[in-house]
């Protein structure tokens, strides 16, 4: 008995996206987490930084708070709705604008301080005091 011919022919490429790039572009490689990015490629020689993370606050001067974190050494803003944090990167060159930036948000509970990007005890009350003394 012979066999029915196909009644379709499938189509010689595997799947639509398959023409994506093999390499990261730079946007992608700028939005991976500092953890991640060490793990994929290797911890990076970075100089010393602090971090401000921080969510969107009723303050009256946080659009100032903003104007400071765009301007830090690296700035990211993630989420949405309820869990958009900001994230401002600062080196020891920039403690004034570091002090500028946590005088505004850092009463809120919801304000982390991460000491080369990871938490650390007494990141508030001990290492952002030192810090200040680098400011003239």
């Amino acid at each position: 008995m012979p066999s029915d011919p196909p009644q379709y022919r499938p189509l010689e490429r595997f799947w639509p996206y398959a023409d994506l790039p093999e390499q990261p572009t730079e946007a992608e490689l700028a939005a991976l987490d500092p953890e991640l990015r060490d793990v994929l490629f290797g911890a990076a020689a970075r100089p010393f930084s602090i971090t401000v993370v921080f969510p969107q606050l009723a303050l009256p001067a946080f659009d100032r708070a903003l104007e400071i974190a765009r301007a830090a050494a690296e700035f990211r803003q993630t989420g949405s709705g309820a869990s958009l944090r900001y994230r401002a990167r600062f080196h020891s060159s920039d403690a004034s604008r570091l002090r500028d930036l946590f005088h505004i948000v850092g009463a809120s509970d919801a304000t982390d301080v991460l000491i080369d990007d990871r938490p650390v005890p007494y990141a508030r009350e001990l290492w952002l005091p030192l810090v200040w003394f680098l400011v003239r």
